[in-house]
């Protein structure tokens, strides 16, 4: 059987296969729910907390608030705080996705005083955080389970369920109102008593799309909140989620990177996107994250030479890009999931510095805003539509051309559907770029130009 994220893909590529163009056209569905300024130029790192400093504490990650900021991260999602469980635990230390307690803290973090502590340093330098909450299982010895064992969905036997292979958690009956309610009353207890700003909802199109709608009514009867879904579906952002996973992408960055797919189903994928889901939705953009890390390999090993190339178009696309932890460092290493690993190192290399400048862009380029106030996406006609990928994105005079070879043969192309000769900056590499339609360029392989005015 197919996980859901293959699933996610399929149903996309399967749209994309129409051919459906969005140089131009307005999308004519509903606006989605309503976003927050700050999340609209934002960037979203993820915190591994166990691998991200020596220790893995709230306090020590405090020290590493100052680096990130001036790295240009506006959200910290942090992988899911609560204590893991013990039965059924895989590995050393267990997965951060089988929960032992809902309304308490991971005793490898330290105290909930020091985490409230870190989450209130982060806001002062104006950083938002959220938090991993797994809301279709619980660890297989969660308290609910002793006290509530009516809260757990079984099957014809009887018996408690895991889902998939994920042996160290049971799944939980959303058939029951008192079981919804009361994980409603922890998720709102993080945002009481630490006062984060959102949540990134595990396997969210596992979840019941009305519990998610009541959740997030319910929070922000508190304060707002910026709430990403683990999933590709267009309907969780009708009113319950403003950013989801753009999974076909990534998966698609993976083939392109093997020579399976080419770089012309990229413009398929973000209109397939644009035109199913509401106006003002927001798809995350990224080139690894916690599981493709540990489970598929470090972005080097999975889009080898193309790296670079992948992680600068998760900027330009529409969208919010991500960072994982060590990514901002280029750190080419598998993460141990269940256990301590070895932290990324705390250095400004060519990575950092790249991430960072990117990061500037994002913040201070109109175009790339996400959501409806960002730039159009539109694809220019080039004579090797297999391996050159030429796209932009416009708005009140701001505007950012990405051009990129995207395979591994050297390149001469043209772009031939330009309307004037256009004069730009290179971003990168500074000086003046003309650019206009029957213009020849030559591309090394994987070699891509980021151009803006």
């Amino acid at each position: 059987m197919k996980n859901p994220l293959e699933l996610a893909f399929l149903a996309i590529m399967a749209v994309a296969a129409t051919g459906c163009s969005c140089s131009t056209a307005e999308s004519t569905l509903e606006p989605a729910t309503k976003k927050p300024e700050w999340s609209r130029n934002a960037v979203i790192y993820e915190v591994n907390w166990r691998q991200a400093t020596d220790d893995g504490t709230a306090t020590s990650f405090s020290k590493k608030l100052p680096y990130l900021k001036e790295l240009g991260v506006d959200i910290l999602w942090f992988m899911p705080v609560n204590p893991i469980s013990e039965v059924n635990r895989k590995g050393e230390l267990g997965s951060y996705y089988a929960s032992q307690n809902y309304t308490a803290l991971n005793s490898e973090l330290g105290t909930i005083d020091e985490f409230r502590n870190m989450v209130s340093e982060a806001h002062n330098l104006g950083m938002k955080v959220i938090i991993d909450w797994v809301a279709n299982h619980t660890g297989c010895d969660n308290v609910w389970l002793t006290e509530h064992p009516e809260w757990y969905a079984r099957n014809e036997k009887g018996e408690l369920i895991s889902p998939w292979d994920w042996t160290d958690t049971y799944k939980l009956n959303y058939e029951n109102k008192e079981m919804r309610q009361a994980m409603i009353d922890a998720m709102k207890f993080w945002v009481s008593e630490c006062d984060i700003d959102g949540f990134r909802c595990d396997v969210a199109f596992m979840v019941p799309l009305d519990f998610w709608e009541e959740a997030r009514r319910q929070l922000e009867e508190i304060k707002p909140v910026f709430m990403l879904a683990e999933a590709a579906n267009k309907e969780l952002c009708d009113g319950a989620f403003d950013m989801v996973y753009n999974w076909p992408l990534l998966f698609l960055y993976d083939k392109i990177a093997k020579g399976e797919k080419n770089c012309s189903v990229i413009d398929s994928i973000v209109c397939a996107e644009r035109d199913s889901f509401p106006v003002d939705a927001y798809q995350m953009n990224h080139i690894t994250n916690h599981d493709r890390n540990s489970w598929d390999g470090t972005e080097f090993e999975r889009l080898g030479l193309g790296t670079e190339a992948f992680a600068v178009l998760s900027y330009i696309v529409p969208g919010m890009p991500l960072i994982y932890t060590g990514q901002e460092v280029g750190y080419d290493h598998r993460f141990e999931f269940f256990k301590k690993d070895r932290p990324a190192p705390l250095v400004k290399n060519y990575w950092y510095y790249l991430y960072q400048s990117l990061n500037n862009l994002k913040h201070s380029n109109k175009a790339l805003r996400a959501g409806i106030e960002g730039g159009v996406w539109k694809v220019y006609d080039t004579n090797e539509p297999q391996n050159v990928l030429a796209c932009s994105r416009e708005l009140d005079g701001d505007k950012v051309l990405y051009v990129a070879n995207l395979s591994d043969e050297s390149v001469k192309f043209s772009l031939t559907n330009l309307a004037e000769k256009e004069s730009f900056s290179d971003y990168f590499k500074g000086g003046k770029v003309s650019v206009e339609s029957g213009q020849e360029f030559s591309l090394a392989p994987w070699e891509y130009m980021l151009l803006v005015k």
